[in-house]
């Protein structure tokens, strides 16, 4: 199992050295992967469920805090915990994503996307709320459509994108990225399972539901003619989570871990990645990058 662990900037900030420090302290103490969240826009009441989110919170932009985060690290993964996709326009995304890979040296293996659950946030963004699942998914297939595409350009004609003959470089390290998605909906296990390569249930599920939804992503994979053995499952995890716990979801198939700390002192914080980091006896990188 790997662990990956969250910068929640809306709760540490995006303070550049407190960025920098986690990041560093992160892939220092044998984490694998750094994730960052996402909020296009928020509004006055807005709610995720039962919990309104203060509209003043300072969500940094994903993209460009990992970017920060890859210039002073070395072998960290990035990822997004997750990404609204409905919410960029694939065309401009996909050549930001692949800078983002190829400075990074090719570590943006764990884009993780979502479709929002806020209708201010699509309508602020001028996206209709009911239709942003199809746009979501045709995104992915412009997405993986533009890195294909060589100097003759691609071509879509989709419910929502048109391209003619559209020419996209950089391309990222290896000319693809995995695409990962999050959500707690059937809807969300279904794009995984059709579209993803790996499966991120939303945090507020249940245990049984996350199973659940897992099964079906596995089941929508099978009949989308893929591999349901290569769909990768990640969960939402404490940052005190116990060996027993995580032998519990190794058994379910889950195959990665995202945890985050917290503390609101970042030497507190880092006591936790450390405590955590022992108690499973990370792996600490030595030597040149990979």
């Amino acid at each position: 199992m790997k662990f990956g662990i969250s910068y929640s900037t809306p709760h540490f900030g995006v303070d550049p050295d407190t960025l920098t420090r986690f990041a560093q302290e992160a892939e220092d103490l044998g984490f694998e992967s750094l994730y960052v969240p996402e909020h296009v826009a928020l509004h006055p009441g807005a709610k995720i469920g039962p919990m309104e989110l203060d509209p003043s919170l300072p969500y940094g932009d994903p993209l460009e805090c990992l970017t920060f985060a890859a210039a002073r690290t070395r072998r960290i993964l990035l990822g997004t915990g997750v990404l609204l996709l409905p919410y960029h326009h694939p065309v401009v995304l996909a050549k930001r994503l692949a800078t983002l890979d190829l400075l990074s040296g090719g570590r943006l293996r764990l884009l993780t996307i979502g479709v929002g659950a806020l209708p201010g946030e699509a309508a602020a963004t001028g996206v209709d709320f009911a239709t942003r699942g199809r746009r979501a998914d045709e995104a992915i297939d412009v997405l993986r459509l533009l890195w294909a595409g060589g100097a003759d350009g691609v071509s879509h004609a989709g419910e929502f994108f048109t391209l003619d003959a559209v020419c996209s470089f950089p391309k990222p390290v290896g000319g693809d990225l995995p695409i990962h998605v999050g959500g707690s909906s059937a809807a969300a296990a279904r794009r995984a399972g059709r579209r993803g390569d790996g499966f991120f249930p939303g945090g507020l599920l249940s245990p049984d539901e996350r199973r659940r939804q897992f099964a079906l992503a596995r089941t929508a994979a099978g009949e989308a003619g893929r591999d349901p053995d290569s769909l990768q499952h990640k969960r939402w995890g404490s940052i005190g989570l116990s060996e027993e716990d995580a032998e519990t979801l190794a058994g379910q198939g889950v195959t990665r871990v995202v945890v985050s700390p917290t503390s609101a002192d970042p030497d507190g914080r880092r006591e936790e990645m450390a405590a955590f980091a022992e108690r499973f006896a990370l792996v600490r990188p030595v030597g040149p990058v990979e």
